[in-house]
Formats: structure tokens, C-alpha cells, sequence
């Protein structure tokens, strides 16, 4: 990430550099802004929360991470922005990434449909391992 923060341009402050070392933590965790912003005040004790929305928004807006926008839960931030889907747990939240073998052809969409794709997300709901086990998701 911080080669892509270079290459867009942007400064590499000290509350940003708390920021994405959180994100690094957390990768695997598809955090909300509250989960980054506490993580990120351990290494930066200094840091405000509405810091941390600015530069996840900027990030995101400069396609260093993903925004994963609900309608009804709070967004969470990636930082895998390659091919892949996401499979969402309707029971506890947790979001896991799973890797496509054959992403779609981008070129080809766009060469049939005259649409210009500039983004994706592929999610799969259901319920993980851990909820199954509880009983979730069952009949």
C-alpha cells in the first residue's frame, strides 16, 4: 500500500502510515473504520476518528483499498483489491475472501456491452464453518 500512496501522489503522513499499518494487521479482518481507528491509535495516539474516515474515503477513492458499502451494516475496508470473492457470514459478520480462478474478461464485458466497468465485487452469502456449528443456517 504504501508504494500506491507514493505512486498517486498523496504524503505519507504519520496518522496515514498508522492507518495502513492497521489495515495490514487487520487484512484478513475486512475492518470497519472503528476497528481501524482503534488499531491505528495504538501506533498513533494522536489520530481522531474523523482522520481515519478521511483517508480511508481517500484511499479508497484512489483505489489503494475497497470500500464495502451495505444497506444495513456499518461499511467495511479491504485491502485485497484484486479478483475475488467475498463470502459473508449472515450469522456473526465475518467477511472471508476467496480467490476466483477465472476472473471475468473486463475488455470482453465492455466489448459487448458498451459498458465501462470501473469497479467489481462478487459476494456469496451463507453462513461459516463457526455459525454452522451453532446450528445456523439450517432448513
Amino acid at each position: 500500500m504504501l508504494r500506491e500512496l507514493k505512486e498517486k501522489g498523496l504524503k505519507m503522513t504519520p496518522q496515514r502510515l498508522a492507518i495502513i499499518e492497521a489495515l495490514t494487521t487487520m487484512r484478513d479482518l475486512h475492518p470497519s473504520a472503528g476497528a481501524v481507528y482503534r488499531e491505528a491509535k495504538k501506533i498513533r495516539k494522536g489520530l481522531s476518528l474523523s482522520t481515519t474516515y478521511a483517508t480511508l474515503n481517500q484511499l479508497s477513492a484512489h483505489g489503494i483499498i475497497k470500500t464495502l458499502e451495505f444497506d444495513t451494516a456499518e461499511n467495511r475496508y479491504e485491502a485485497n483489491i484484486g479478483e475475488h470473492v467475498n463470502l459473508i457470514c449472515k450469522g456473526c459478520g465475518k467477511i472471508v475472501d476467496y480467490e476466483v480462478s477465472a476472473p471475468a474478461d473486463l475488455g470482453e464485458v465492455g466489448k459487448r456491452t458498451g459498458f465501462a466497468v470501473s469497479d467489481t465485487r462478487l459476494e456469496y452469502y451463507g453462513y461459516c464453518k463457526e455459525c454452522r456449528e451453532k446450528g445456523m443456517g439450517e432448513g
